[in-house]
């Protein structure tokens, strides 16, 4: 499985985000290209810690149990997974291009965090992650948003 704390990850990941366009359609899934470059970078932030949401009831009754299957093999996720509300965006103000810069720069930060950075670290959803669980999910989530998009 390939490390999100990885610079050679970020990097093709980075080359992959780099062939989104305005017109690039989704193959599965309700979000327009905005929608998601919007969203993979509040999720980016939310795992970066720099963006906190509260835990949902429903996390607090199957997040863990949600989250095993995730983490356990190498895996692509499913297609067509419920989105945290609070992680979906309906109209996105901006261009492709600056959307694309802050999902790069968010990305960039993983390869600068330690362990220790994560010792708190609360999912709105999955609840309480260690550094090796976002490591698997965010790569796993990233993946997942490129392919959706065909990159």
């Amino acid at each position: 499985m390939k490390s999100i704390f990885d610079p050679s990850t970020i990097n093709e990941l980075k080359s992959r985000i780099d062939n989104l366009g305005p017109t690039a359609t989704a193959n599965w899934g309700k979000m327009n290209i905005y929608q998601m470059l919007r969203h993979c970078i509040e999720n980016e932030f939310v795992l970066l810690k720099e963006q906190r949401y509260p835990t949902r009831f429903l996390g607090r009754i199957i997040g863990k149990r949600a989250l095993k299957p995730i983490l356990k093999n190498d895996k692509e996720l499913k297609q067509n997974l419920p989105t945290h509300p609070q992680l979906k965006f309906e109209k996105v103000y901006t261009t492709i291009e600056h959307l694309k810069k802050l999902w790069i720069n968010a990305l960039e930060q993983y390869t600068t965090k330690s362990s220790a950075d994560y010792n708190d670290f609360i999912h709105p959803f999955f609840g309480k992650m260690s550094k090796q669980e976002i490591d698997i999910f965010a790569y796993k989530h990233v993946d997942h948003h490129l392919r959706q998009f065909g990159v």
